[in-house]
């Protein structure tokens, strides 16, 4: 909380006085991250363009975040979901919340590619965006490994189910 208080100019008592709890702060910085994150993702599954290849490029460019993020920091939600849960219920919610948003979204675009033709008449797009959102938590956590070969291969694996 110091190097916080250091870092934004006010003293602890300040921020204390403003936010309640370190708890409370932490699930406001949660919860402004998952808005942001969820406008990110929300324009990025509805770009224009075919609807599959959208959510390729999607769930492709979180092998890239994570090539990118040097001090593999990981994702917040992910963060909080393997550090926190079960034992924390208003950051389960929060996580569940951010979890299911995803989840729209990607069936959503899934659904879209069904109707373009592109993925099968036979294929659950609210299935596969549950698969395809579990799978992304998996690119988070092994993403912080060294690895690129392997989330590589993992993503091409994942990405052939919607073929």
């Amino acid at each position: 909380m110091q190097d916080l208080a250091d870092h934004v100019g006010l003293n602890r008592a300040s921020l204390y006085a403003t936010y309640g709890s370190k708890h409370d702060l932490y699930l406001r910085a949660l919860d402004r991250y998952c808005e942001l994150r969820g406008i990110e993702t929300m324009t990025s599954l509805n770009r224009p363009g075919p609807a599959l290849d959208t959510v390729r490029d999607f769930i492709r460019s979180y092998v890239t975040e994570c090539r990118e993020d040097a001090e593999r920091k990981g994702c917040l939600v992910t963060n909080t979901a393997t550090e926190l849960l079960p034992r924390d219920a208003k950051a389960a919610r929060r996580v569940d919340i951010a979890f299911g948003e995803l989840e729209a979204a990607l069936a959503g675009t899934l659904s879209r590619a069904q109707q373009e033709g592109d993925l099968a008449p036979d294929k659950d797009p609210r299935a596969l965006a549950r698969f395809l959102v579990t799978f992304i938590q998996g690119i988070r956590v092994v993403g912080k490994t060294d690895d690129a070969r392997r989330l590589h291969e993992t993503v091409d694996q994942a990405l052939s189910l919607l073929a």
